[in-house]
């Protein structure tokens, strides 16, 4: 594949296309690979160390009164979301524009 681009070697390549001024010249310290079964392992006892906390978003709406009208008129008219097709993504932009 490389002699098909014109090198013969990754180094040219890389040399060729990344500025040396971004290069380095050291490896990185990384860790061995791992399977995928030991991925999966890892990532749920990280997982794991998550507290479920309690959630503040949205506790000072109260309840309130919709008036007719405007229930009537916005959040019942089917044309908000019928108006091109029935399929999800536009009544989900309909309800986004009201």
């Amino acid at each position: 594949m490389l002699q098909a681009i014109g090198f013969n070697t990754m180094e040219e390549l890389n040399s060729s296309t990344v500025p040396a001024a971004i290069r380095h010249d050291f490896d990185l310290n990384l860790k061995p690979a791992m399977t995928e079964s030991e991925a999966t392992a890892y990532l749920k006892s990280m997982a794991d160390k998550n507290k479920v906390m309690k959630n503040y978003i949205g506790m000072g709406y109260y309840g309130t009164l919709t008036p007719a009208v405007v229930r009537r008129n916005l959040i019942e008219d089917p044309s908000w979301y019928t108006s091109y097709t029935p399929y999800q993504p536009e009544i989900s932009q309909g309800r986004l524009e009201m």
